[in-house]
């Protein structure tokens, strides 16, 4: 099959056995690749009553059918399961190298089921596999895990990508991360800790020597060209999401100590600190880019003469300084970085970790923590060394350490401070931002099914003929523009291809299907396939008991700000109206549920018969 390497790896760690799995061309095109396919099979493969931590659980990391390709950012992949922090559907994506080497080496993806008796990592290379003892390997982040285990193997760093679990994963810390290629993270819904439940440290694949057969090769490399050229022009291309911190300090649009304020170092001249430029300047910095990129976005720091020098760090996308600045009350920006860095290698998810040290934070602060209850850390705003120590007890599950590792949700209710903590009724938290100003990005966070956004505030809405949106906060525009886009993000995430790299130019990624296919893919076909994997997730959270009354924020959440440029206004008001509306739009009953007829207009009518009686 064109495009594609033409079969999975299927690894039973309860019984040791490596096996193929290969899906026919229809089931390719139906479901292309990366969050796609593993939708498919973690529907197909985790029945109803399969706990997130049950060997039966299905942990799926796939590419898609433009990785490795010249397309900038085409080494990345998606990470599907069921997520222990919603209990429900996860899709995740990290970038670098993994997803291109994979499929140099014979394979799309990998599905993995079972639990190992004894701990293991696997090793891929050149069409075989094999489990190897990972026992010497417990106890190190994943940074020292990757250089353990290319050392064993003898392999260059350019030459092997290394995803794997640190303390955090291996103690079933709920928001555990994969992480590989030293900082790129698949972070949201505890991928980690599934991991982690079935004995895996890592997974190690050689830069194989096989090709991908593309059906237009030299139209696959103009759509490249084309797709460079559009990102070059943003922001993104020499900074990342970095770019924007200042933007949002400026307009007072940081989330900042857990939700209290909206002001970070207003009128302070430390705030320019946190400027991209400033950052940069910092140490010595290395340009470290991903597989085929052109952006200079991504660095490796080491850190100048002060509490952390000589430390080699990756430079901070926007959510990490987000979480390890504004959110805990930090204003040292090398600190921040620090910390940022810190909470990779101990494999966490950095959104989930800054809203859990925050609400920490603001619980000492109002008398629900004390020293006593801290095992002796004064959880005070900005406190770097209680806030690195914290964050290793978390990973290691000692102390307070194990209250916070069950997530901000859980914690949140164990410490009787249900009101402070900022996550959806699901069990999530949002990424860095303050969605109080960003209505569109927290109603979806709050609505949907994978633990993190299932859309983009970003995406050019003409792309899809709709209108620009008139008023962020207009109750009716941003539950039908949530709906309404629903599909493209699925789409993007099948392929898989980094963000920054594509622009989220759903044309030039269709273009790119057919150069690499041969086939008559539309952009139509792309937005069905995406509200496929929609429909599918809902179904699974529907059947594995996550009801639709939690779409919803937390009271924080949901809360209206006591200052900045959304004063007063909260989203609740609207909320019961804004859920309706995004139900009818999506083709569901006001109960939440897909309608019959939804299901079969995309193909999926043999799933009627799993519908809720």
């Amino acid at each position: 099959m064109k495009g594609y390497a033409g079969k999975f790896l299927r690894v039973d760690l309860s019984s040791g056995e490596i096996t193929e799995a290969v899906f026919d061309e229809a089931t390719l095109r139906g479901y292309i690749g990366g969050t796609g396919l593993g939708v498919k099979i973690l529907y197909d493969e985790t029945p109803p009553g399969v706990g997130w931590s049950d060997p039966e659980n299905r942990l799926i990391l796939a590419s898609g059918p433009l990785g490795g390709s010249r397309i900038g950012g085409s080494g990345s992949y998606s990470v599907v399961t069921k997520g222990p922090l919603t209990e429900g559907a996860t899709s995740t994506q990290a970038n670098g190298f993994f997803g291109s080497f994979l499929r140099f080496s014979g394979f799309d993806g990998i599905i993995l089921q079972g639990a190992a008796s004894d701990w293991a990592y696997l090793y891929v290379a050149d069409g075989k596999a094999e489990l190897r003892d990972a026992r010497h390997l417990l106890g190190k982040d994943t940074w020292q895990t990757e250089d353990a285990i290319k050392a064993e193997l003898g392999y260059r760093e350019a030459t092997m990508s290394v995803v794997g679990i640190g303390p955090a994963g291996e103690n079933l810390v709920r928001l555990a991360a994969i992480v590989g290629d030293k900082g790129h993270v698949a972070a949201h819904n505890g991928v980690g800790a599934v991991m982690g439940s079935k004995k895996l440290k890592a997974i190690a694949v050689a830069r194989g020597k096989a090709g991908i057969d593309f059906s237009d090769p030299e139209g696959l490399s103009r759509v490249a060209s084309q797709l460079f050229e559009v990102v070059k022009k943003s922001p993104v291309h020499d900074w990342g999401t970095l770019a924007f911190f200042m933007d949002y300090a400026v307009a007072d649009g940081l989330p900042v100590k857990n939700y209290t304020t909206n002001y970070f170092l207003k009128g302070d001249a430390r705030r320019q600190t946190f400027s991209k430029e400033n950052i940069r300047s910092i140490g010595v910095a290395k340009s470290k880019p991903c597989w085929a990129c052109r952006l200079n976005h991504i660095h490796h720091i080491k850190m100048p003469p002060g509490p952390c020098a000589g430390e080699v760090i990756e430079e901070p996308e926007y959510e990490g300084l987000a979480a390890w600045g504004p959110v805990t009350g930090n204003t040292d920006v090398q600190a921040a970085m620090v910390l940022a860095d810190h909470v990779d290698k101990l494999g966490m998810d950095t959104n989930e970790a800054g809203w859990l040290i925050g609400l920490a934070m603001e619980c000492y602060e109002k008398g629900f923590l004390d020293r006593g209850k801290t095992g002796g850390l004064e959880m005070t705003w900005g406190n770097f060394e209680a806030t690195r120590e914290m964050l290793s007890r978390v990973a290691r599950r000692e102390g307070l350490g194990d209250v916070l590792a069950e997530g901000v949700m859980r914690a949140a209710k164990a410490l009787g401070a249900e009101g402070l903590g900022v996550y959806t009724r699901k069990g999530n938290s949002p990424r860095g931002h303050d969605h109080r100003l960003m209505w569109l990005e927290l109603f979806d966070t709050a609505v949907s099914n994978t633990g993190t956004l299932e859309t983009s505030r970003t995406m050019s809405r003409s792309q899809l003929g709709l209108s620009k949106l008139s008023n962020p906060f207009s109750p009716q525009e941003v539950a039908e523009t949530v709906a309404k886009t629903k599909g493209a993000m699925e789409f993007w995430d099948s392929l898989v291809v980094c963000t920054f790299n594509h622009g989220q130019n759903l044309k030039l990624l269709v273009d790119g299907v057919r150069a690499a296919t041969g086939w008559d893919f539309t952009v139509d076909e792309a937005m069905g396939m995406g509200r496929r994997c929609v429909n599918i997730m809902r179904l699974f959270n529907l059947r594995h008991g996550i009801s639709p009354a939690l779409d919803a924020p937390s009271p924080r959440y949901g809360s209206a700000p006591i200052d900045g440029p959304a004063l007063g206004v909260s989203i609740l008001t609207h909320w019961p109206d804004m859920v309706k509306n995004y139900y009818r739009e999506m083709g569901w009953g006001e109960d939440g549920v897909p309608l019959p007829e939804t299901l079969r207009g995309l193909g999926l009518e043999t799933l009627v018969g799993d519908l809720p009686r």
